[in-house]
C-alpha cells in the first residue's frame, strides 16, 4: 500500500492560503471531495468531529487530520503544505506546516490505520519535511512522496 497509490497529484494544494485550523480543513477536504464527488462540507463535518476529540496536529510541524466517511468507496490522500505554518492545536504547541489528509470508508478500520502509520513514520524522518517543505510545485512534491515510500 503506497502513498501515490491514494493521493492523486489534483489534491495536493502546494501553497495553503489557510490562517486557522478550519480553513486548513476546508482547503485539504476540497480537492478530494470533488474526485471522491462528495460535498466538500461533508467531509469537513467529519474532520471537525474527529478534531473535537484531540486535535491531529502531532507536533514537529506535522497535521495528519483523518476522518471516516461512510459514502467513500476507498482510501483517499489529500496533502498540503503552508510556508508560513498555521495553529492547529499541535501537541508541540509550534506551527503546522506539512499536512496530509487521510479519509477512509467507515468499515476500513485496517487500511486507516495502516496508512497512518506509514504516513507517521515517513514523517518522523527530517530530511523529508525539508524537502517537501522547498519543493517547488505539486509535481516534485509528489516525486518526494512516491522516493519517500519506497519501502515495502
Amino acid at each position: 500500500m503506497k502513498i501515490l497509490d491514494f493521493l492523486p497529484e489534483e489534491a495536493v494544494v502546494p501553497e495553503l492560503r489557510a490562517h486557522t485550523k478550519a480553513e486548513v480543513l476546508d482547503e485539504l477536504a476540497a480537492p478530494v471531495a470533488r474526485l471522491a464527488g462528495i460535498p466538500a462540507a461533508e467531509l469537513v463535518a467529519v474532520l471537525l468531529e474527529r478534531e473535537r476529540l484531540g486535535s491531529t496536529g502531532i507536533g514537529g510541524g506535522v497535521g495528519i487530520p483523518h476522518g471516516k466517511h461512510r459514502r467513500l468507496e476507498r482510501l483517499m490522500i489529500g496533502f498540503g503544505r503552508s510556508r508560513e505554518g498555521v495553529d492547529f492545536e499541535s501537541l508541540d504547541g509550534k506551527p503546522t506546516r506539512l499536512f496530509f489528509l487521510l479519509l477512509t470508508p467507515e468499515n476500513s478500520t485496517g487500511s486507516h490505520l495502516q496508512m497512518l502509520a506509514r504516513i507517521s513514520r515517513m514523517l518522523k524522518h527530517e530530511p523529508f519535511k525539508e524537502r517537501l517543505l522547498r519543493a517547488a510545485d505539486r509535481r516534485e512534491i509528489c516525486e518526494i512522496i512516491g522516493e519517500e515510500d519506497r519501502e515495502p
